[in-house]
């Protein structure tokens, strides 16, 4: 049983930056595949990003350039580094975890507004 916790969630100005974090707790993380997603008021929850145990990373189109996805094992967490943001990133950001089962946290909301 994994339990993920996001943080890092606010309001920011277009062009600003955040970082969000997913802490890990039940079990280590160096063996699942990370990802964030996000849901957008009466959208569906679309993947942001996600990082294989190896490293290896994959952005929405939406997002590549703008966007990084990076973990640290030993603290058991996953990061989301958000430049450049836009209106249109506004969501509730969501991590997930998978190894043969999945995992979801409670989200934290990002809003990208003047």
């Amino acid at each position: 049983q994994v339990q993920l916790v996001e943080s890092g969630g606010g309001l920011v100005q277009p062009g600003g930056s955040l970082r969000l974090s997913c802490a890990a707790s039940g079990s280590t993380i160096s063996i699942y595949t990370m990802a964030w997603y996000r849901q957008a008021p009466g959208k569906q929850r679309d993947l942001v990003a996600h990082i294989l145990s190896g490293g290896t990373t994959t952005y929405a189109d939406s997002v590549k350039g703008r966007f990084t996805i990076s973990r640290d094992n030993a603290k058991n967490t996953v990061y989301l580094q958000m430049n450049s943001l836009k209106p249109e990133d506004t969501a509730v950001y969501y991590c997930y975890a998978w190894n043969v089962r999945s995992y979801w946290g409670q989200g934290t909301q990002v809003t990208v507004s003047s």
